[in-house]
This record gives C-alpha cells, sequence and structure tokens, in this order.
C-alpha cells in the first residue's frame, strides 16, 4: 500500500489545485456579467443580485447536504459524479430561455459544483500532518485562482459574444477535466464506510457546537467571504456608475487577486510555523484597510485597485487559515466538519451578495461599504470571544 507521501505527489497536488479552480469558477461568472443579464431578460439590478446570490445560497446548501457524503462514499467516485451533475446545470443555464429558468439553472450550478470541498479535506486527509498547511494552501491558491479566471474569463468574453455562452464553454472545460480526473485522481482506499447519512447530517450541529476551533473558524470564515462578495457582487454597478465601464474591466480587475494566489503558500507555511490565531488578526485587518480604502478613495482607480489587492490578500489569509484549522480536527470526520466551515463560509458570502446590491440601490456605495464593515465587526467579536488555537493539532 502507498504511504501517504507517495500518494500526495506535486502532480497530484497541482491537480487537485487545478480541478479545485475549474469547478469553484462555475460560481462567480454571474458576477462581472450582472449588468448584461439584467438586460437581457429585463429585470432590475436588485433581481440579477438576487440570482447571484441563490447561486451561492445553493452552493452553501451543496456543502450542508452533499459534502458529508465524502465521509461515507468513495471520494474518487463522488468527485466525478458531481462534476457530471454539474456539466448538465451548465448545459441548463445556457439553454435558459428566461429569468425564471435560469434562477433555477443557476441554484443547480451552486448546488452541484461542491466537488472542490470533497477534493479539500482529501487533500488534507492525504497530506502529512506537519505539511498539511502548505499543501492546503497550494491547493487553495487553486481554489483562489478559479474564482479571479472566473471573473476575468466571464467578463471579457461577455463584452465579445453572448453571455449565455459562457456557460456553455465552462461546460466543455469541466467535461475535458472530468476526464483528466478519472485517470489521473489517487483512488480512496478506504471504500464506502459503514454510516448512515441522516445520522451524518445529524451529527453536523454536534460538531459546530461542540468544537470551538471549528465555530471560530466558521464565523470568521462568513464574515470573510461575506466582505469579499460585498464587493465583488456590486463591483459592475459601480464601475458603471463612477467610470462608465462594462464587464471586461470587471473581469480584468479580478485578476488584480493574483496577489492572494501567490501569497497562499506563503501563508500556509505561515499557519504551520506561527499561530492560526496571527493569519487571522491579519486577514481582518486586510479586509478591513481595504474597505476604508473602497469608502474614502474608491472613486480613484489607484484607490480601488489598492483596495482590492487588500481584500483578496485578506480572504485568502481566512481561507487558507481556517481550511487548516478545520483540517487539523479530526481526519475521521474530515468532510464533515469542511462541511459545517464551508456552509458558513457562503452563507455568509450569499448575505454578503443580497446586502451588499440592497445596500446598493438603497445607499450606494457608502452603503456597499458600510455592509462591508458590519461584517467585520462580527468578525471581530468572534475573534475575541471564540479565538482560534495558537497551534495546529499535528495528530487527530
Amino acid at each position: 500500500m502507498k504511504t501517504q507521501e507517495a500518494t500526495l505527489s506535486k502532480r497530484t497536488i497541482l491537480l487537485m489545485a487545478v480541478v479545485t479552480g475549474v469547478i469553484v469558477a462555475n460560481l462567480n461568472f454571474i458576477q462581472p456579467i450582472e449588468n448584461l443579464i439584467a438586460t437581457d431578460f429585463a429585470i432590475s439590478k436588485a433581481a440579477v443580485g438576487t440570482l447571484a446570490m441563490v447561486t451561492q445560497l445553493g452552493y452553501a446548501f451543496g456543502l450542508l447536504l452533499i459534502v458529508p457524503l465524502g465521509d461515507i462514499f468513495n471520494r474518487y467516485h463522488l468527485i466525478q459524479f458531481m462534476m457530471i451533475l454539474s456539466i448538465c446545470s451548465l448545459v441548463l443555464a445556457f439553454w435558459a430561455p428566461n429569468a425564471g429558468v435560469f434562477a433555477v439553472a443557476t441554484a443547480l450550478v451552486g448546488i452541484t459544483s461542491v466537488a472542490p470541498q470533497i477534493i479539500i479535506p482529501y487533500a488534507g486527509y492525504l497530506a502529512p500532518a506537519l505539511q498539511r498547511g502548505r499543501v492546503l494552501g497550494i491547493v487553495l491558491s487553486g481554489l483562489l485562482t478559479g474564482i479571479l479566471l472566473s471573473r476575468s474569463f466571464s467578463g471579457l468574453l461577455g463584452s465579445v459574444m453572448p453571455w449565455q455562452y459562457i456557460y456553455l464553454l465552462a461546460a466543455g472545460i469541466d467535461l475535458i477535466f472530468l476526464v483528466i480526473v478519472h485517470y489521473r485522481l489517487p483512488r480512496d482506499a478506504r471504500g464506502r464506510q459503514d454510516l448512515r447519512y441522516w445520522s451524518v447530517i445529524g451529527m453536523l450541529p454536534k460538531l459546530f457546537t461542540g468544537q470551538r476551533a471549528l465555530r471560530g473558524a466558521a464565523i470568521n470564515g462568513f464574515c470573510l467571504f461575506g466582505m469579499s462578495n460585498v464587493l465583488w457582487s456590486t463591483l459592475a454597478f459601480y464601475l458603471a456608475a463612477t467610470y462608465h465601464l462594462g464587464s471586461s474591466v470587471a473581469g480584468l480587475l479580478g485578476l488584480l487577486g493574483i496577489a492572494g494566489v501567490l501569497a497562499a503558500p506563503m501563508i500556509g507555511n505561515l499557519v504551520d510555523q506561527r499561530s492560526p490565531r496571527l493569519t487571522i488578526g491579519l486577514s481582518m485587518a486586510l479586509s478591513g484597510v481595504a474597505f476604508v480604502i473602497f469608502w474614502f478613495v474608491g472613486h480613484w482607480m489607484v484607490g480601488l485597485i489598492l483596495g482590492i489587492i487588500l481584500l483578496d490578500l485578506g480572504t485568502q489569509f481566512s481561507q487558507v487559515s481556517n481550511q487548516a484549522i478545520v483540517q487539523s480536527l479530526n481526519r475521521k470526520l474530515s468532510s464533515r466538519n469542511n462541511s459545517v466551515f464551508m456552509f458558513s463560509y457562503f452563507l455568509g458570502g450569499s448575505i454578503g451578495t443580497l446586502g451588499a446590491t440592497w445596500a446598493w440601490t438603497h445607499a450606494g456605495w457608502l452603503g456597499v461599504c458600510s455592509v462591508a464593515m458590519g461584517f467585520l465587526v462580527i468578525a471581530l467579536l468572534g475573534h475575541l470571544l471564540i479565538g482560534e488555537p495558537e497551534k495546529l493539532a499535528t495528530e487527530n
């Protein structure tokens, strides 16, 4: 039998990172093209903001109800099954003739695009304990790269072709990677576990209430990803209103988050060698400063660019740190713990999207920044009252 070190080769880690990025990209295609969708379906900006929220809310419930299956079933087969369902959902989004059908399709895109959150605990399970932060940092850099490139991919293509074709092209790309995953992803040696689905689902609230570190990670992830989506769900509106710019620029600005991608392995090493409490504190500081910049100098492009770089760095500090905490808790419960954490993470993202689009409609950019600061206050309270471990567990 292969050892964990032999199983998790550099090529395997890279494959996990790339596939994670390709699949998570499905969730973010809608953000830079919200104006195009609103015009095409003749709906309001608030309504198209609700469609973006539906995608993330669908993903949150997919995390809650599907990701725990990774602790029951063979993860090699489960990942491929979810990729097939995701491809079907993308094709439905391409075909959707009206806003109602598109709403159903985008909810299904969210629900079925959960394979990354089965891959992440799988990587954490395979990684040696003292290298877990570094491995997760690399895989999560793939996740962030997918989020960044999806915005650029969507924004740029939306400026030169009908936006529906973005979903068709995504389905084709996912199909190619499905074939690669089938032949290259490591087999799950565990096989099927002797667990019942509803008992596993019923255990999730107990995991949240019974593990202080998981509660802290869930609250911080809720708030920091909520702050990230406050910006990205309204940036296209802000660019159109302030700079008279379209979806292509919104997509290009997404590339500024490359700083977070490049920093992810370093963040993972910092978590391993220092303290997740330190890196969580840095995540809040960076995100808070970003929105102060947006608030006061966001009407200048240089301020907008600087704020985006800091916000993406803050989001990545939060994501890598919290994932390292969650995956250090209990290897046998890794998928369930990840389900609790990521449900909270994308619940925060969906509420951030909905709150920001509502605030944009009623109070403009000042209202958007105020919503983000509300998330930051909650994150600070969680940091002070619950906190994070000073060191990660090396055996679980």
